[in-house]
């Protein structure tokens, strides 16, 4: 049965080629940055979102109803946290705010801030 691997001096190498060469460091940077299943760094989506509500729970001492957003912005991960700041009644003019919790990939604080106020029941503005 005959190789029909071609030989060693008819292959031509990516250079030659003209087809872009892969730099083993860049793609070791690449491979860092890649989610692995829903793995973001060191952590999974669900523990991101478990450290944020935790660490905004532990400086507001209020209880978090929702997580409304999980974003990466190059150089660390924004969590957005709803939370219960006024209960009224009907609950539907309750107030609620969101906070902006930033982490980086252990799921250590870097810095959060509430980002807006609004009523249970308010349609946002787009």
């Amino acid at each position: 049965m005959a190789d029909s691997t071609p030989s060693k001096d008819t292959r031509r190498s990516a250079e030659e080629d003209g087809r872009p060469v892969h730099d083993e460091e860049q793609e070791d940077r690449e491979e860092q940055d890649r989610p692995e299943g829903d793995r973001f760094g060191g952590l999974t989506a669900k523990e991101l979102t478990e450290a944020a509500v935790s660490t905004i729970a532990d400086l507001t001492g209020r209880a978090p109803e929702s997580v409304a957003g999980l974003q990466w912005d190059g150089e660390s991960w924004l969590v957005t946290v709803d939370v219960l700041e006024l209960a009224r009644i009907p609950n539907t003019t309750d107030v609620l705010a969101s906070y902006v919790v930033q982490l980086d990939d252990n799921g250590g604080l870097l810095g959060y801030k509430r980002a807006r106020r609004f009523l249970r029941g308010q349609v946002e503005d787009e």
